[in-house]
């Protein structure tokens, strides 16, 4: 990020507008897009979207922070694509406020590594299904692991064997415990949503009301772990990333070193998904870290491979009802 003066100079409307939809293509938790934008004078600030969190799956809003945090890194990559300098500050109102992150463009040289990321924004998806049988190489992972150190976070194979069939065990046992409490099925189910609303787990309108009731009704824990821990067994590489702390500023960075990865991934064809449940699921947290010598704290669990066609985007909610209007800053394309 590049020193300089601070540009006083807004950036046009339709110019921010374009920034702000490439932002929002990051991944979040139940996609609830949990995030806003306040436009400043030389900048842009990222908030927490307290109003869409999860109070049962995500109690301490930690997914939420990892959430907006990827959604920061996508943020970066913009800017410096679009030729712009900026200096970051996390938490620029303290520990408890809703905004998380502040931007102000500078003049200066963009950064070009963050650039050469841009066209994955577009690319990266979330991949649910089993993947190709196609092996990742070692360089590969070693190359996303150092992008993960990049951010402050760390990103640790699960290997075959031992290793990987004790993470499936907790996968599958984590998928029990949400299962098995009605309040979870029922926020779960308030988040299956026609595709037209553009948030949420998006099916089709007519299927909507039928698979909420499922939802709220069946505990299909056992069904649903058994399908998932074989999906760790089965992917090419089974992923860790974790922080050596675990306050909202890790949350942060565990979400850019997250995005950081997926875009690069994206670029060698690569998508991944997300078996979070020994990490949400509080009893089971340091059972990972213990069985698999996993360092600092278990952020986030992810499975990394080749999709077998091409992914499809799940929607993604208008940048107008995203950004917060402030007088004198913005103008009618935002109204």
């Amino acid at each position: 990020m590049a020193e300089g003066r601070v540009d006083s100079m807004t950036m046009a409307d339709g110019a921010l507008q374009e920034l702000i939809a490439r932002t929002i293509r990051a991944p979040s938790s139940h996609n609830t897009q949990p995030w806003r934008f306040r436009p400043e004078r030389g900048g842009v600030s990222v908030l927490a979207d307290r109003e869409r969190r999860l109070p049962v799956n995500d109690p301490a809003d930690r997914e939420l922070t990892i959430s907006c945090g990827c959604a920061l890194m996508n943020l970066r990559v913009a800017t410096a694509a679009a030729g712009r300098a900026y200096r970051l500050d996390l938490l620029p109102e303290g520990e408890r406020s809703s905004s998380l992150a502040r931007m102000t463009w500078q003049d200066g040289a963009p950064d070009a590594e963050d650039a050469s990321l841009a066209s994955a924004i577009e690319t990266r998806h979330t991949w649910r299904e089993r993947f190709a049988p196609i092996s990742v190489s070692s360089e590969v992972v070693e190359a996303l692991a150092a992008m993960a150190e990049q951010e402050g976070a760390r990103l640790q194979e699960i290997e075959q064997g031992k290793p990987r069939r004790e993470a499936a065990r907790l996968v599958a046992q984590g998928d029990a415990v949400q299962w098995r409490d009605p309040s979870w099925r029922r926020e779960l189910a308030g988040w299956i949503r026609p595709r037209r609303l553009r948030d949420g787990l998006a099916v089709p309108g007519p299927v909507a009301p039928f698979a909420r009731m499922v939802v709220r009704t069946f505990d299909m824990g056992q069904r649903v772990g058994r399908h998932d821990a074989q999906l760790a067994e089965d992917a090419p590489r089974l992923m860790v990333l974790s922080t050596n702390g675990d306050e909202r500023i890790d949350w942060l960075h565990a979400g850019q070193a997250l995005e950081r990865v997926l875009l690069a991934a994206s670029q060698l064809g690569l998508q991944a998904s997300y078996l979070n449940q020994p990490v949400q699921v509080a009893s089971l947290r340091p059972r990972l870290c213990d069985a698999l010598g996993v360092r600092g704290h278990p952020q986030i669990l992810l499975r990394l491979g080749y999709p077998q066609r091409e992914p499809v985007a799940s929607p993604r909610r208008r940048v107008a009802e995203l950004v917060e209007p402030v007088p004198g800053l913005i103008r009618s394309s935002f109204i």
